[in-house]
Parts: structure tokens; C-alpha cells; sequence
């Protein structure tokens, strides 16, 4: 499966004093990116949380900065999940100033658990992801 790209670009809120984003900013983008991942397959996460009645929350977070990103540039961002049994997904994410051939910026590995949205307890991946997972 070919990665999900997303682009957004740097506005100075993701900014500290000297135009560079603020570390904890890239998370924003990788959030995004997830969510623009489910969004381009017609998967909504209101829709998910009313029923089947699920919701996402990253339980684990790795980051490695390698370069900064500044005011104004343009970013791709990818997303790349993987199935990690039966409640909760692997995203491998990278950030790279565009364009693609840029320096890499950013990556992750992000672990996000799936939960039932009424208890928060883990709960299976609905099969509308698991498809998106195995086609």
C-alpha cells in the first residue's frame, strides 16, 4: 500500500518567537494527517463514534526531529498504517518540506488504540478500517 500524503502549510500559531514550528506542533500535523487518511476513504470519525460508538486515542508516541520546519513552508506529511491486532493501529509518519524531494523533517511511529466511546475501554476495529487495512 502506497503511503497517504497530506499537505498543509505553516502559519506563524505553529511558530515559536524565531518563525521555527514549536516541537509539539508537528503532533498537530500527524493528528491531521490521520484524520485526512480516514476522511479520503469516506470514513468519519463522528460517524465512528455514534456507531459503531468508537473513537481513537494514541496510547504510544515515538518522534524523531531532525530538521526544522519554518513560517510559510509548505509540508507533505504521510501516513502510513498497520494492523496491530485486533484494537489498535501502527502509523509510520513522516514530515518533509515540499517539495517531496526535500529533506525529511520528521518521523514517527504512533500507536493508536481503538475504544469503545461511551466506556473507553479497547474495542475491535470496526471492519469499515480493517477493510482499508487489507485492501
Amino acid at each position: 500500500m502506497t503511503p497517504f500524503v497530506w499537505q498543509a502549510r505553516v502559519y506563524w500559531e505553529d511558530t515559536d518567537a524565531g518563525g521555527i514550528v514549536y516541537y509539539a506542533n508537528y503532533l498537530r500535523f500527524l493528528e491531521r494527517a490521520r484524520s485526512e487518511w480516514l476522511r479520503a476513504r469516506g470514513v468519519s470519525q463522528l460517524a465512528l463514534a455514534r456507531e459503531p460508538g468508537v473513537v481513537f486515542s494514541v496510547v504510544a508516541l515515538e518522534v524523531q526531529y531532525r530538521r526544522p520546519a519554518r513560517l510559510d513552508d509548505m509540508l507533505s506529511i504521510s501516513c502510513d498504517p498497520h494492523w496491530q491486532g485486533g484494537a489498535s493501529l501502527m502509523f509510520a509518519q513522516r514530515i518533509w518540506r515540499d517539495p517531496a524531494d526535500a529533506d525529511l523533517l520528521v518521523s514517527a511511529s504512533v500507536r493508536v488504540a481503538c475504544l469503545d466511546a461511551a466506556t473507553l475501554k479497547p474495542r475491535r476495529l470496526p471492519p469499515v478500517i480493517v477493510r482499508e487495512l487489507s485492501a
